[in-house]
């Protein structure tokens, strides 16, 4: 069995880090997919990508509580938080590039290896040695280098017997400001209820609410609370059907889910800033998106930091960003061959940040996505 790979209240700090990142990452892949979609087209898939994104947002902001409970300090806003697509998300045997592309069976198929459930044949399988071939790396270890996790289920299992194995040994280490909790008057996604954080069984809760809403890893089809769970949401749309109780996870019963894939923009995949032609109305609409986003992304940084009545906003925040997708999705990129623009989420550095602070703030600057 390999030891541990947290070891100290430090170390939970990185790793919740790196949480905050994982949940964040996916939110712009879904996001892209969404809005290629033709309006009043696919409202089964826009649905169920829709739900997902904001339950990514549940689980960002219960993550930042167990972040808070045991002092940490949440912040979206450091350079490297936001991966640069496509990143590599390990699927328990190779790896696959997580990109920002138009919905699709490819699409599709990117997001059922995100969920997918993965339990390691055994506790010492949980960390396996990884292969970065210089491109970001998702859901690795910010502490035991050159390894990444066999799913992101083990990667949650880790923190939650890294924080049993501190709170054993320390027993002050929930010392964080009750104040700064975000409690469920702030967020309401109507898939899974906020869960403030204040002692072990606490933070324990939060993060395995997560890993089953996510992937059902040891819940099956559904979550505690009755809910699919994403993986199985995301392979409706392969199967052609809705799950009803009681179903085999690869044999859907209920009413068919209809699915038209030519109804999208079909848009550059992974584009970046430098597709854009230089000085171009399209190029200044690219980097007005992202500058929005970064400020979405600080927004959330002052709710995870003892504002939490701005939460309030930020799902509706979320998607305000429409107007920016739309002014960018609709119209042909310029030399792309017919494609669409998209934004790419190249987050401008904040004025005054240290690039070193990704480094030196508890973790790595590759980030790590679910």
């Amino acid at each position: 069995m390999t030891a541990s790979s947290i070891d100290n209240r430090d170390d939970l700090i990185s790793y919740l880090r790196s949480a905050m990142a994982l949940e964040h990452a996916t939110i712009p892949t879904y996001l892209t997919a969404y809005y290629s979609i033709h309006s009043s087209t696919n409202s089964d898939a826009a649905h169920i990508i829709r739900v997902v994104a904001v339950e990514e947002m549940l689980h960002l902001t219960l993550v930042a509580n167990v972040l808070n409970a045991i002092g940490g300090t949440p912040d979206l806003t450091l350079p490297g938080f936001v991966p640069s697509y496509p990143a590599y998300l390990p699927d328990g045997e190779d790896d696959f590039t997580v990109d920002l592309r138009p919905f699709s069976p490819e699409a599709v198929e990117t997001f059922c290896r995100i969920e997918r459930p993965g339990k390691a044949p055994s506790a010492g399988a949980r960390l396996v040695r990884t292969s970065d071939r210089g491109r970001p790396l998702l859901v690795s270890s910010p502490t035991a280098e050159g390894m990444r996790f066999y799913s992101i289920g083990e990667f949650y299992e880790e923190i939650i017997e890294g924080l049993e194995k501190v709170a054993a040994g320390d027993p002050g280490l929930f010392c964080g400001d009750p104040a700064r909790q975000v409690g469920p008057e702030y967020f309401y996604s109507g898939g899974g209820e906020v869960i403030t954080v204040c002692d072990l069984d606490s933070a324990r809760r939060a993060l395995r609410l997560i890993a089953a809403q996510g992937e059902g890893l040891d819940s099956g089809l559904y979550d505690a609370d009755g809910e699919l769970a994403h993986y199985y949401r995301f392979r409706q749309l392969q199967l052609g059907r809705y799950y009803q109780v009681g179903d085999h996870p690869d044999a859907p019963s209920g009413p068919p889910l209809s699915v038209s894939w030519d109804d999208v923009y079909q848009v550059k995949v992974s584009a970046r800033l430098a597709d854009y032609p230089v000085g171009s109305e399209l190029a200044g609409a690219a980097r007005k998106f992202n500058a929005e986003y970064g400020a979405f992304l600080a927004l959330l940084t002052k709710a995870f930091n003892g504002r939490p009545t701005l939460l309030l906003d930020a799902v509706w925040y979320m998607f305000r960003l429409r107007d920016g997708f739309n002014r960018l999705v609709r119209n042909p990129l310029p030399g792309s061959g017919g494609l669409h623009a998209a934004p790419t989420f190249e987050i401008p550095t904040p004025v005054g940040s240290d690039p070193a602070a990704a480094r030196t703030a508890g973790g790595t600057t590759r980030a790590v996505t679910r």
